[in-house]
């Protein structure tokens, strides 16, 4: 099958990381760790699972910060190499293992991406999965399947971006009829999003920061107005067409201040006074109640941390794995709640307990949340290099979510072989490291 693969190679990760760290279209080309080609099918692992043809699968900013290495090596035994990346996804079942009753063959279904104690073949739920926390799993690396924290990370699952991959019953999310393949790709960002808001149990009244103008950022802000609807948002973004998502999905303010004006407009809106340190960057006295730090980069965690009042939250839902340069003095000084966000879980609802993910379909199938719009740029799975290349130079590209669809009678007959991709000179010209 058509796929894109992360092999590891110690000798090209180190010439990748040179060669990338000065032209960054070095990770998508050959000396590289991604490799597209024909690669055998999953097979399904037991009787309790599905067999998925793509329909689509997104790319995410992980996806994005794997493939330029700038994962943490730490979490490399929670993987196993090599394997189709994608845990964005979106299909229809084709073949259904014997024990398999909730979905038929030709359904349209979503895939919780995290595996588990139950997908993994444990009766005996280890004590994180036990307490409804399937994403503090202590198992990730044992079971009937090969070590992965989530699909798109595991050798025996595949990924979306390939044209077919494995789930077990336990993931599955059936698509209503009536819901686009866009917003049930967006289940599971919006689903981590949900999550995140969850954890922060922002109480009503609070003032809230979101820090970045991307497909998280983007989510959270639309989350926090399910979740918590009568908190202020105010949303600091980076591009004019993240500006406008942000009002649109309920940011009461949105900020996009001019070089060397940020503090000065965040602690304007947030009703904070300034104070000038000796050396280094203002201080703010006051802040927001919580803020999500969305955008993933080493100067968003820093300014996150500034930007929270004494006794408040910082949520971490961007991904940054070597923060370097991070003033920490502000968490002791401001006793500040940290608090880290992986993937999804269950979550609280008015309609009961159920995974974030569930929660998330259940929103786009009653109309009360719409993400379609997210999805701004389609690219045939052989066109990945220009796909990567458009949602890394998100200024130029105005990208927010960029999809990659496989050449497969499935994907073509459920997108009607729809593309829409930026001129590869239009982004290849960028900077290519705008991940905000």
């Amino acid at each position: 099958m058509e796929a894109l693969q992360f092999v590891f190679n110690p000798a090209l990760y180190v010439l990748a990381k040179a060669a990338g760290a000065v032209h960054p279209a070095a990770f998508a080309s050959r000396i590289g760790l991604l490799r597209y080609g024909d690669v055998p099918e999953p097979k399904l692992p037991g009787p309790e699972w599905v067999k998925i043809d793509t329909i689509m699968g997104g790319i995410c900013g992980s996806d994005l910060s794997l493939i330029a290495l700038e994962d943490s090596p730490s979490l490399s035994p929670l993987a196993s190499f090599p394997f189709v990346v994608g845990h964005e996804n979106v299909g229809v079942v084709r073949e259904t293992g014997a024990a398999v009753t909730e979905v038929q063959p030709g359904q349209r279904v979503v895939a919780d991406p995290l595996l588990p104690c139950a997908v993994r073949g444990f009766k005996d739920l280890c004590p994180a999965c036990a307490a409804g926390r399937p994403n503090r799993c202590l198992r990730f690396t044992e079971g009937d399947i090969a070590p992965g924290l989530l699909l798109g990370h595991c050798r025996d699952t595949g990924g979306s971006w390939g044209a077919t991959y494995v789930a077990h019953r336990s993931q599955l999310i059936p698509v209503p009829d009536h819901v686009s393949n866009e917003n049930a790709l967006m289940a599971e960002p919006f689903g981590c999003a949900l999550h995140a808001v969850a954890l922060a149990d922002v109480a009503p009244g609070s003032t809230v920061l979101v820090i970045g103008g991307g497909v998280i950022g983007l989510s959270v802000v639309a989350a926090l107005k399910v979740l918590a609807p009568h908190a202020r948002v105010i949303a600091l973004v980076r591009h004019a067409f993240q500006a406008e998502r942000a009002k649109k999905y309920g940011a009461h303010g949105v900020l996009r201040p001019r070089r060397g004006e940020q503090y000065r407009e965040v602690a304007e809106a947030l009703g904070a006074k300034l104070l000038k340190p000796v050396l280094g960057a203002p201080v703010l006295v006051g802040g927001a109640d919580v803020v999500f730090e969305c955008a993933g980069s080493p100067g968003a965690l820093n300014d996150a941390l500034r930007f929270a009042r004494p006794g408040g939250k910082v949520v971490l839902v961007g991904l940054a794995s070597f923060p370097r340069g991070i003033d920490w003095s502000f968490i002791w000084q401001r006793e500040l709640q940290i608090q880290g966000v992986f993937a999804s879980g269950p979550i609280d609802t008015p309609l009961g307990r159920m995974t974030a993910m569930q929660y998330a379909m259940r929103l786009f199938a009653d109309g009360t949340v719409d993400l379609s719009d997210m999805v701004t740029h389609r690219f045939a799975l052989k066109d990945y290099r220009q796909a990567l290349a458009t949602a890394w130079s998100k200024k130029t590209s105005g990208c927010l979510k960029a999809v990659l669809i496989p050449d497969t009678a499935v994907a073509r007959a459920w997108t009607g072989g729809r593309r829409e991709p930026a001129p590869v000179t239009e982004v290849t010209a960028a900077a290519g490291r705008d991940m905000v």
